[in-house]
């Protein structure tokens, strides 16, 4: 079921500087996948996504907000049940496994591995 780690996203120009400053100025521990780049204070629960988007805007309705599961897939299965709907179904990719929902409102609400 879903933990106390979370992500939230801030839009920033450029992932990678955006991490570089972050760790150089903040003393924040960073991860670079990709397109997926994370920061966050040594030992905190949650992480911050530095969303790279062109003209500092996210796509409606992204609310930015991931939650983290152990196990995503069985977690997916356990809120179907519960009649919660998913806009993006289980997927596993090659930096781990995801899925997003949406609220009553239309907000996406992702799910994300949690890092081992």
């Amino acid at each position: 079921m879903l933990n106390s780690n979370f992500s939230v996203a801030v839009v920033v120009s450029n992932g990678k500087r955006s991490a570089m400053w972050y760790s150089e100025k903040l003393g924040f521990e960073s991860s670079v996948q990709g397109h997926w780049v994370t920061v966050w204070p040594k030992g905190a629960g949650w992480k911050i996504h530095l969303c790279q988007k062109p003209k500092n805007k996210l796509e409606p309705g992204n609310t930015g907000i991931s939650f983290y599961a152990k196990d995503v897939e069985r977690t997916v299965k356990e809120l179907k049940k519960r009649g919660v709907k998913f806009e993006t179904e289980f997927t596993k990719t090659e930096w781990g496994s995801l899925a997003m929902l949406k609220d009553p409102d239309g907000n996406d609400i992702w799910i994300n591995e949690d890092a081992p």
